[in-house]
């Protein structure tokens, strides 16, 4: 079965939620990886507790994914796996894994040392968060993903506790490195998660 990656460029984020619940929905054969960023916004998952809401003018949205608050912007990639884990023999915690993995190696290619925390998904540099993870399964299948910080403004982020966590700072890519195309590096991730997951079959 062929795994095919697409690269939507700039989305509106309401827009892509729903297309994702509709593919799941809709072509339970068919696995995708979708490559986008988003207009800014706050989005909230499942788990409220203790939130603490944003005095922000940029849009706040509650939505179906794992975790809690965190921020999308404009130079922040997303990539969203479109997955039936049943197909691939995962559990939601060896595909988060399988996930933050990519992230780390894509950032050992470029001599940056990153790591992912078992007890706080995503992925740190020396603890400042450069990656997310939110994932939301149904009937087997993945939806929602990751964002990765790239080259954008992080100072939405000082307005709430990211991820739940209080005083999480966080990085992005653009700290270390002039390599910077959200759609190159998109595509590199996405490939990587594709090379894995194929491997497993």
């Amino acid at each position: 079965m062929a795994l095919n990656i697409q690269y939507l460029g700039l989305t509106d984020y309401k827009t892509c939620w729903l297309a994702m619940k509709a593919h799941i929905e809709n072509n339970p054969k068919s696995d995708e990886i979708w490559v986008t960023e988003h207009n800014p916004i706050y989005t909230t998952g499942l788990n409220k507790k203790d939130l603490k809401l944003p005095n922000s003018s940029i849009p706040h949205i509650f939505v179906d994914r794992g975790g809690k608050i965190t921020y999308h912007g404009r130079g922040q990639l997303i990539i969203y796996p479109l997955i039936d884990l049943d197909r691939y023999q995962l559990t939601i915690r060896s595909f988060v894994t399988l996930i933050e993995k990519s992230i780390v190696s894509f950032l050992s290619r470029r001599d940056i040392k990153a790591s992912a925390k078992i007890e706080a998904p995503g992925v740190y540099i020396e603890n400042k968060k450069i990656a997310s993870l939110g994932l939301r399964i149904k009937n087997h299948a993945s939806y929602h993903g990751l964002s990765m910080n790239i080259d954008m403004d992080l100072s939405p982020f000082e307005a709430i506790d990211p991820c739940g966590f209080k005083n999480l700072q966080m990085t992005q890519l653009k700290t270390f490195t002039n390599d910077v195309s959200v759609e190159a590096i998109g595509f590199e991730i996405a490939n990587d998660i594709k090379h894995q997951l194929l491997n497993l079959k």
